[in-house]
């Protein structure tokens, strides 16, 4: 069963320097029941808009939603359901924790508001407490309390009313490296002891690959790809979405007489298969780990500069005028200025060519 579902949802914000932006651009989406769905991208390309309006606080300028197969959001017909009767749990970036009551009440606050009896409150706050590892701390305050435990307190809160959906909105953001693997841990427990639905909002894209069943990547509004973490990672549909997960190199080559060569340099071939296209310029996309580096076989480079990392050594090598970063293992190690040759595994190819995007966001940064 579909538990969330978006039909062509568009939203548009008028702005004194930009005009008319349109923050989500024509979104469809079905989130099974029991999901956990990650909306992954930059900073302004429309995840958090998305969230808001799933979660009521933003109205639609054109589209639909639905929830448990349910309408809360038809702009067509003006049919819009306040976010307090969508049941839905939801975590924000900022702790959103009040400080002038005790964990207790932070976390009863919603129950309350319902008018639930106390004697039903004392019962399911002591059974959110307990499953966030907050048992027996019900009167401390969280002036009292660590980043990491105030966020329980949010994620108690938010798992008190029983939702089908949470909405969590970069909760781990503002939480160190550790706490945020720990954090991302106890996510996943509650999702399996509570069974709700989880969107989870984030520009990592390290949180997104270790909590989703699948995910979505978002730029300028509009959605680049849908799928599992794995698929987007190993099969990106166009350069963005190779950019954003993981480390990659966009090599600038021309194809000729099925080869491929240096972009402006038809001394050598790279010694691969050229791709079978109309265009006679491309962009090669290679992960820095699946490129070989040794001192025998392959393209002929230069070695710029070198870094130790702690599981691998990095280097920066010239092919001509351009560089690609190299990932290897610290046996065999190359000097700065020492000469190398590079061989290519399963290269993904692009065009040259902007997209819209590209155009939309020069446009943004120009303003």
């Amino acid at each position: 069963m579909d538990q969330i579902v978006l039909k062509n949802v568009t939203k548009r914000f008028t702005t004194k320097t930009l005009g008319t932006v349109t923050a989500v651009d024509n979104f469809n989406l079905n989130v099974r029941e029991g999901e956990c769905f990650s909306f992954l991208g930059p900073s302004g390309c429309g995840k958090t808009t998305t969230l808001r309006m799933i979660a009521g606080f933003e109205d639609l300028s054109e589209g639909e939603i639905y929830l448990g197969g349910a309408p809360v959001s038809i702009r067509s017909r003006n049919l819009y359901v306040p976010p307090e009767d969508r049941g839905l749990g939801m975590v924000f970036q900022a702790f959103a924790v009040w400080p002038h009551m005790n964990i207790f009440d932070n976390v009863a606050y919603p129950l309350k508001v319902k008018k639930v009896p106390a004697a039903e409150i004392r019962e399911r706050v002591k059974k959110a407490l307990k499953h966030c590892s907050l048992d027996g701390m019900e009167k401390v305050f969280p002036s009292d309390l660590s980043g990491g435990q105030q966020q329980r307190i949010a994620l108690a809160r938010a798992i008190v009313t029983s939702p089908k959906v949470m909405l969590l909105d970069e909760p781990l953001s503002n939480l160190d490296p550790k706490l945020r693997e720990t954090m991302r841990f106890e996510i996943k427990k509650l999702q399996k002891e509570f069974n709700f639905t989880i969107i989870f909002v984030t520009h990592d894209q390290s949180e997104a690959m270790a909590l989703s069943d699948r995910m979505l990547v978002m730029d300028m509004g509009v959605v680049k790809q849908i799928g599992t973490p794995t698929e987007l990672y190993n099969n990106p549909t166009d350069k963005f979405v190779h950019s954003f997960l993981g480390q990659s190199n966009f090599t600038n080559v021309e194809l000729s007489g099925g080869r491929v060569y240096l972009k402006g340099d038809r001394s050598v071939p790279l010694g691969m298969e050229a791709p079978k296209t109309g265009e006679t310029e491309m962009l090669l996309a290679t992960r820095p780990n699946t490129i070989e580096i040794n001192r025998e076989e392959g393209f002929r480079g230069t070695v710029v500069k070198r870094v130790f990392l702690t599981d691998f050594t990095e280097y920066i090598v010239a092919l001509g005028d351009q560089t690609v970063r190299v990932q290897a293992p610290h046996r065999n190690m190359f000097r700065a200025g020492e000469t190398c040759y590079l061989r290519f595994a399963n290269p993904i190819w692009y065009s040259a060519k902007k997209d819209a995007s590209d155009a939309e966001r020069e446009r943004r940064t120009l303003v």
